[in-house]
C-alpha cells in the first residue's frame, strides 16, 4: 500500500467498495450536487484526500474531526482515514460550539475540517479547543469510526467502530435490504449519524449501486429527485416521513420507482407507515443505535406490508436476547430489554467510558424494551432509559436540567418527552421557581440559545408548584407527564 493508491487490502468499507471500482470503474457511484461521480473518480478522490490529510500531518492513530454537510468529500475522508489508519470523527453540525468543543476534547482531535458553510462554527469551536489535541488514548489498530451519541457538555459518549465491524454491518445491510448493482439509494439523512452513513449509503456503494446524495433533507428536493433520478429506495426517519406525507406534492407524486423505503431510529407511528403503504411503497425498518452498527434488527421489504409496527427479526450475524427484569429470557409476548451480540457492534466506548454496557459474555445492553411473537418478529415498546428522540436526534434530559442546576430563579426542574406528530417526541421542561422568585421564560430560552443545539430546546416551559417524587427523591416522570396541562 502507498499514498498513490487507495487501500484494497484488509476488511473495511473502502476495501469492499474498491472491489466495485475494479469491477465497473466507469459506473456511477454517486450523484451529488448535480455531478455524476464514477467509481474511478471516487477512487481518485480518496487518493487525493489521503494525500492532503497526510500533508497536514494526519497519521496512523490520529483522529480527524469532520464538520460539514453530506458530500463526496466527506465520504472520501472516511475512506482516506481507513487508508491512513486514522479515526474519522463525524460531527453533528446542529450542536452548539460548546458541545462540539467538548466532543473534540474527549476525542483528542488532531485535525478539524469544516466545509465552507461551517467555517464560522468551526472558528467558534477552535476558540474553545486549540488544535491539535493530545491523543486521548484508547486507539487500536483497525479502529476507523468514532461516532458520538450526543453532544453533552459533561461526558459525551463516543462509540468506537472498527473497519471490520463496519464491513460486517455492510454485509448485514445488503442482506436485509436486497441491495445490488441496480440499487439507486436516495440519501438525505446526515452522514454524521451511523444511520445515514451505514444503513444504505455505504452498503449501496459496496453492493455496486449508486447513491443519490443530498447535502441535507429538503422535501421539495426529495420529491424532485424521486421524479427525475428515479431512486429505488430511500432511508427516512419518522420526522422526514411526516414532512413528506404532509407536503402538498405527496398526493400526486409518482413514487413508482421506489421498491421500498426504510425507516428507524425510533418507534415509527403506524399512520406514517400506512400512508406509504397506501402509495404502494413498503416501509422496511431497522432497529439499532450508534453502538450497534446500527443494523441489528431488520424488517425486510418483503415482510413490511404484513408486519406494520414490527421492527422485524435479527439481522445477518446478529444474536438477540430479550431479557426480563429478573434476568430470565422473555417468552413470546413478554417484554424484555433488547440485548445483542454481533460482529458489527462497537468495539468499546472511547476511553472505556461506560464499561457496564457490555456484560461478561459480550452482550450489549441497549436499555430498549421489546416483545417478540412466536415467529420471532420484534416490536419495540419503549425505552427503559430517559432518552428523548426528537426528529431522529438524541436529547438527554440531564443536558437541559444541568444547565439550570444553579440558576438563581430555579429551585428544581425536570425534562420529559411528550409525543409529537411531526418529530416523534419533543422535550418539555417543568420548572419549580425558588421561593420569592419568578421564572423569566425569555431568559431561559436565551440561555438555551447560547448553550444547546436548537433541537434540544424545550418545546414548552411549564411552571409547576412541585415535582412528583418517590420516597427516595427521584422524580416520577410518568406522573409528571400526566399532570402537565395540555399544550
Amino acid at each position: 500500500m502507498n499514498a498513490s493508491t487507495p487501500a484494497t487490502s484488509g476488511d473495511g468499507p473502502w476495501a469492499r467498495i474498491h472491489a466495485q471500482v475494479q469491477r465497473r470503474p466507469d459506473a456511477p457511484a454517486l450523484v451529488a450536487g448535480g455531478l455524476v461521480v464514477s467509481r474511478r473518480r471516487l477512487a481518485g478522490a480518496v487518493v487525493a484526500m489521503a494525500g492532503r490529510l497526510r500533508d497536514h500531518g494526519l497519521a496512523a492513530g490520529d483522529s480527524l474531526g469532520w464538520l460539514g454537510l453530506n458530500s463526496v468529500e466527506m465520504l472520501a475522508a472516511l475512506f482516506a482515514c481507513e487508508h491512513i489508519g486514522a479515526r474519522f470523527v463525524p460531527l453533528n453540525w446542529r450542536l452548539a460550539a460548546a458541545e462540539l468543543a467538548a466532543i473534540g476534547e474527549h476525542a483528542g482531535l488532531q485535525q478539524l475540517h469544516a466545509d465552507e458553510a461551517m467555517l464560522s462554527l468551526a472558528d467558534a469551536v477552535r476558540a474553545q479547543l486549540p488544535l491539535p489535541r493530545p491523543h486521548a488514548g484508547g486507539h487500536r489498530d483497525g479502529d476507523l469510526l468514532l461516532a458520538y451519541t450526543s453532544g453533552t457538555t459533561g461526558r459525551p459518549k463516543g462509540a468506537v467502530h472498527t473497519a471490520a465491524g463496519m464491513a460486517a454491518n455492510i454485509d448485514a445491510a445488503i442482506d436485509a435490504q436486497g441491495l445490488d448493482e441496480r440499487t439507486r439509494a436516495l440519501a438525505v439523512l446526515p452522514l454524521f449519524h451511523v444511520g445515514g452513513l451505514a444503513i444504505q449509503t455505504l452498503p449501496t456503494l459496496a453492493a455496486g449501486g449508486c447513491v443519490l446524495l443530498h447535502a441535507r433533507f429538503d422535501p421539495d428536493a426529495w420529491f424532485a429527485a424521486v421524479a427525475h433520478d428515479r431512486p429505488t429506495t430511500s432511508l427516512l426517519v419518522p420526522a422526514v416521513m411526516r414532512a413528506l406525507v404532509d407536503h402538498p406534492t405527496w398526493p400526486q407524486a409518482d413514487l413508482s420507482s421506489l421498491d421500498f423505503a426504510n425507516s428507524g431510529s425510533q418507534i415509527v407511528p403506524a399512520p406514517l407507515i400506512e400512508a406509504f403503504h397506501a402509495r404502494g411503497v413498503p416501509v422496511a425498518q431497522v432497529w439499532g443505535s450508534t453502538e450497534t452498527g446500527p443494523v441489528s434488527i431488520v424488517l425486510r421489504p418483503g415482510e413490511a406490508l404484513a408486519h406494520v409496527g414490527s421492527t422485524g427479526r435479527p439481522a445477518r450475524g446478529v444474536q438477540l436476547r430479550l431479557v426480563r427484569a429478573d434476568g430470565r429470557d422473555a417468552a413470546p409476548g413478554e417484554v424484555g430489554e433488547i440485548r445483542v451480540r454481533a460482529p458489527n457492534l462497537m468495539r468499546a466506548y472511547h476511553r472505556d467510558d461506560h464499561p457496564d454496557s457490555f456484560d461478561r459474555e459480550g452482550w450489549f445492553h441497549s436499555g430498549d424494551l421489546a416483545r417478540a411473537d412466536a415467529d420471532g418478529f420484534v416490536t419495540v415498546v419503549g425505552r427503559s432509559k430517559e432518552l428523548i428522540i426528537s426528529g431522529g436526534e438524541n436529547v438527554y434530559p440531564a443536558e437541559i436540567e444541568n444547565l439550570l442546576a444553579h440558576h438563581p430563579d430555579v429551585a428544581e426542574c425536570a425534562v420529559i418527552g411528550v409525543p409529537d406528530a411531526r418529530w416523534g417526541e419533543v422535550p418539555v421542561l417543568a420548572v419549580v421557581p425558588r421561593a420569592g422568585r419568578w421564572v423569566d421564560e425569555a431568559a431561559l430560552r436565551a440561555l438555551f440559545d447560547a448553550r444547546l443545539a436548537r433541537f434540544k430546546h424545550p418545546r414548552r416551559i411549564v411552571v409547576v408548584d412541585a415535582l412528583p417524587k418517590t420516597a427516595l427523591g427521584k422524580v416520577q416522570r410518568a406522573s409528571l407527564r400526566q399532570r402537565l396541562p395540555p399544550d
